[in-house]
């Protein structure tokens, strides 16, 4: 790998730890603050070890920094008392912080690109469409574990689970998260499918093997 990248992914993983350091100094919750950053503590051990024999594209490694951002503030207040939550609700006269919407949004958006990664790198789905519907059924499934790891916290912590399940008395919550989950796969593919095969292209030193839509 050149070395500036090498160097930059570095500096990253440094701030990512600098920040989950502070996020977790005075946390809302702390027990919300160890599940909503346990994510970010398995991933990146898991990053640096696949780093030489499987790295990613740099739109992936800059997304997944991101998706930390967001774990991480989420767990230093609880996602229903996030600031930026409070002024967006206030920008847009909504009823309640949605700044969970927005983590599970990302949930969607950034997944939806690592398992495209993986399944274009691998060759394992034919046809442009078919890789898109392969995509968004991952995105799906991860969201389902996700609500029902939310719903096994409530059962094994009672009411301490409330900061961490963030439905602000929504009876639906679980539904729209798992829909935002899937807007942010949908978008994630629309607006980033190029730019990603580009960066495949480069990385790999071959173009994705994808036949046109119309293949079988």
């Amino acid at each position: 790998m050149p070395l500036q990248r090498s160097q930059t992914l570095i500096l990253a993983t440094v701030a990512l730890l600098v920040l989950l350091t502070l996020s977790g100094l005075k946390p809302f919750d702390r027990t919300t603050w160890m599940l909503e950053v346990f994510p970010v503590v398995i991933t990146l051990p898991v990053l640096w070890a696949t780093y030489h024999r499987y790295p990613l594209t740099n739109l992936l490694y800059f997304l997944i920094f991101v998706h930390a951002l967001v774990l991480m503030l989420g767990g230093a207040y609880s996602y229903a008392r996030v600031p930026l939550g409070f002024y967006i609700a206030d920008l847009f006269d909504l009823s309640r912080n949605p700044y969970d919407k927005i983590g599970h949004f990302m949930q969607g958006f950034v997944p939806a690109l690592i398992a495209r990664e993986i399944l274009v790198r691998g060759q394992f789905v034919r046809g442009r469409n078919m890789l898109a519907f392969i995509v968004l059924c991952i995105i799906l499934a991860i969201s389902a574990t996700y609500e029902l790891i939310e719903w096994a916290a409530a059962l094994i912590l009672g009411q301490g689970a409330d900061e961490f399940l963030g439905t602000q008395g929504d009876p639906w919550d679980t539904q729209s998260d798992m829909f935002l989950a899937l807007i942010g796969g949908i978008t994630a593919l629309l607006v980033f499918s190029g730019i990603h095969d580009r960066q495949i292209e480069r990385l790999t030193g071959a173009a994705p093997s994808q036949p046109p839509a119309s293949a079988p």
